[in-house]
């Protein structure tokens, strides 16, 4: 808990002199709240003497104090709101941030739906912990030391009973919460999962149709939804169980204390306005009582919540950014991998073992070789996705390591095998690789890449929306918008990751035209299965099992009668 309230409050109070503004005007709120009973008693006992101007007196502070508690009462809230406000969008961009910090590792993990769970209750509960312990539970603590003090002049028997009712309240609202807290981490546990389910349907509602399984999907839903509701049940049982129990406490302590308080006013210990007094403070120290168990309750679940949020940012980054970067504008794109090896898990092989391959700067290079080879991981390895266990990767003789990530990655550009499509314009996507692109340059990065003569047949053109993860595009317009990306970002080096595998013949002779006009005089690591793609490129790698077993151009490796490029060549070619 008290992690979670260091991380809340470095939030908070970054505005120190508005910070110390609220706790003033916090702290005023129940003070000014609690001298009000006060003017009762004075009313009270007053009016008998008949005494006019002193009662006027009594009004006008009565008054008073009124109208500045009602300025506080409103001073607190919008002063609570520059900090809390504020606090919450930092907290919310810091996890955001955080999240595309992380490794690779961490997003192909991850589960989408019970992530936005997370940032979606974690908002949340940054409100109400904001809320509770500002307005419930420090207001309360003040009123009742407020009420302490007066009732010890009168009688302390009062005291007594307030301070044991109190404590019980307390002790029995901590046993709830405890169970609360586990229970709320039950449900969101289930919720969690139903994310997942109707995030996951979101993204394949086609393969859903397609396979006709939306009966099969909603009983998914409808068992898990059973779970959900066994376990919000039992976090309900702790809501009510809370409710009765305090109940008991109050109305018995209510009786006690009144009981008390009767007597002394007919033996003539109290004046009537004394007794008035007592019951004005009860009236509004035992709601306020149940305010700070409704505030314990929402602590407890947002609790639960908010832990999991900021838990977000303890998620440890192995891929680490150096202390002193390296920074260059730009890079000639000379690459050496030397005697590199990793393997995604340690228990797991290598998948890449003991690499030694140097790409001069313009050189095309390409990796071939069957499904996990070892390909990707090269390119992943080469863009620091993550680091090497053993050898050294260097980029223009610098060690990739010693670059920032984010400045590694900017000199690639990256047509991936499968582009995903932000939910936008055509537009929007192919300027998304080059701020401020101007409309005749997306457009030229259109033509390069054979995709402008489609887009003018659509009715909004370039202003058209593609659709979540651009389902409204093929597949091979989808790459081709990917491909025109890339070629507007003006990379120093260009990856290409069986970047026409979804295109017919005539669009991959054209793309390929295209691509080896903007790749010219750049570095360029193409991977792929279709060989008709590598035929061009200056030196094509062949791997298996994560090494590499063949090296040379198209037409060196073909000489080789029983090489495992001739061999992949003949497949493809003669079938």
């Amino acid at each position: 808990m008290l992690k979670v309230l260091k991380t809340f409050y470095g939030f908070f109070l970054k505005k120190r002199m508005v910070a110390v503004l609220f706790f003033i005007v916090i702290t005023a709120a129940p003070v000014l709240a609690s001298i009000q009973p006060f003017f009762y008693r004075q009313f009270v006992d007053g009016i008998p003497t008949l005494d006019y101007p002193h009662l006027f007196r009594v009004l006008i502070y009565f008054i008073l104090v009124r109208v500045a508690y009602s300025l506080v009462q409103t001073s607190r809230w919008y002063v609570g709101d520059l900090l809390i406000i504020d606090a919450l969008a930092e907290i919310r961009e810091t996890v955001f941030s955080y999240i595309h910090s992380l490794d690779f590792s961490f997003h192909t993990n991850k589960s989408s739906g019970s992530l936005i769970s997370a940032l979606k209750r974690g908002d949340g509960a940054v409100w109400n912990i904001y809320h509770s312990i500002h307005y419930r539970l420090y207001d309360t603590a003040l009123s009742f030391i407020i009420m302490l003090i007066v009732f010890a002049g009168l009688d302390s028997r009062i005291i007594l009973y307030i301070g044991i009712s109190s404590l019980i309240a307390l002790l029995v609202t901590l046993i709830f919460v405890k169970f609360n807290i586990k229970f709320r981490k039950a449900t969101n546990y289930e919720e969690d999962k139903i994310s997942s389910v109707i995030v996951d349907n979101m993204i394949n509602f086609e393969t859903v149709k397609l396979f006709a399984n939306e009966k099969k999907e909603l009983a998914k839903l409808q068992k898990i939804d059973k779970n959900w509701i066994k376990a919000i049940w039992r976090e309900a049982y702790t809501f009510r169980g809370l409710d009765l129990a305090m109940a008991a406490i109050i109305h018995g302590s209510l009786f006690f204390i009144i009981i008390i308080s009767l007597q002394n006013a007919v033996r003539g210990h109290f004046t009537v306005g004394d007794f008035i007094l007592v019951l004005a403070f009860l009236q509004t120290f035992y709601p306020k009582l149940w305010e700070v168990v409704w505030g314990l309750r929402d602590l407890a679940k947002s609790y639960t919540d908010i832990e999991k949020y900021f838990g977000i940012l303890d998620n440890e980054i192995k891929v680490l950014d150096p202390e002193k970067p390296v920074r260059l504008d730009t890079v000639d794109g000379e690459i050496e991998f030397e005697n590199v090896s990793f393997a995604y898990d340690k228990n797991q092989k290598h998948a890449v073992k003991n690499i030694n391959l140097k790409i001069r700067q313009g050189q095309s290079v390409a990796l071939v070789g069957k499904s996990g080879a070892g390909k990707t991981t090269l390119v992943k390895l080469l863009q620091r996705f993550f680091d090497v266990n053993e050898g050294v990767i260097t980029l223009d003789g610098i060690d990739i390591k010693k670059f920032n990530k984010s400045d590694l990655r900017s000199y690639f550009g990256v047509v991936p095998q499968e582009p995903i499509l932000f939910n936008n314009t055509i537009k929007y996507n192919i300027a998304y690789g080059r701020d401020n692109a101007s409309k005749e340059e997306i457009v030229a990065a259109s033509k390069m890449a054979n995709i402008h003569d489609f887009i003018m047949t659509l009715p909004k053109k370039y202003n058209t929306n593609v659709g979540e993860r651009g389902v409204k595009l093929s597949g091979g317009q989808k790459q081709r918008v990917a491909i025109a990306r890339m070629i507007l970002s003006d990379p120093d080096i260009v990856i290409f990751d069986e970047a026409t595998s979804q295109l017919d013949s005539e669009s991959e002779r054209l793309i390929q035209e295209a691509f080896w006009k903007s790749v010219k005089d750049k570095t360029t690591l193409i991977i792929a299965h279709r060989l008709s793609t590598v035929m061009r490129a200056d030196k094509i790698v062949v791997m298996k099992d994560g090494k590499i077993i063949e090296e040379g151009s198209h037409k060196a490796l073909l000489m080789k009668k029983e090489g495992a490029y001739r061999y992949l060549w003949n497949l493809q070619s003669m079938g």
